[in-house]
């Protein structure tokens, strides 16, 4: 185990045993991950007011509100971290969209296949519609998704061998385009 991976899982341990200067101090080491996945979030949505620091902020703000965090090392942290971004962004987009009755599509992939556009708010419909049916699928979504997460990092979260998070994440992803376009159209 490398110096730099055995230091995070400490901080880790640390703060599941109520430590919140070693949550701080995680934070600040992953901060690096947390701006690239902000700034791959907020990359195709147009116009918006959020920045990758106040993405980042709220995501933190959330993770600090957490009484017990039940984190296993630093793939589930940044899993968490992507689900919390993914519901700051569907917030906003939901508000945003509220007062201009009318949807934005925003580009939802980066470092994956493809260059799909969604609403905000038909991909989070979806993904709700996914949970109830499989939530290990919607999981791997957000992962994908919000978090920019590969195949091995994610099967390294899941415990599951990356040809089945690789052959769940075909399945999630057609069953996302047929429910979203069947929103859409």
């Amino acid at each position: 185990m490398k110096r730099g991976t055995d230091n995070t899982q400490q901080m880790i341990v640390q703060w599941r045993d109520g430590a919140a200067s070693a949550r701080d101090r995680l934070i600040q080491h992953l901060l690096p991950e947390l701006k690239q996945i902000a700034a791959a979030r907020l990359r195709g949505e147009g116009g918006s007011s959020l920045s990758t620091g106040d993405l980042i902020n709220d995501a933190v703000l959330k993770l600090i509100r957490i009484d017990k965090i039940a984190l296993a090392d630093r793939a589930h942290f940044m899993a968490l971290s992507s689900r919390l971004m993914r519901n700051i962004l569907t917030d906003h987009a939901r508000a945003k969209l509220s007062d201009k009755r009318r949807h934005q599509k925003v580009e939802l992939n980066t470092r994956i296949d493809g260059e799909q556009r969604f609403d905000l708010e038909s991909l989070d419909s979806a993904l709700i519609r996914l949970g109830a049916i499989d939530p290990q699928l919607m999981e791997i979504v957000e992962m994908r998704y919000f978090g920019g997460m590969t195949i091995t990092d994610i099967a390294e979260v899941s415990g599951l061998s990356e040809p089945t998070v690789k052959r769940r994440w075909q399945t999630a992803r057609a069953w996302l385009m047929t429910a979203i376009d069947g929103n859409e159209g």
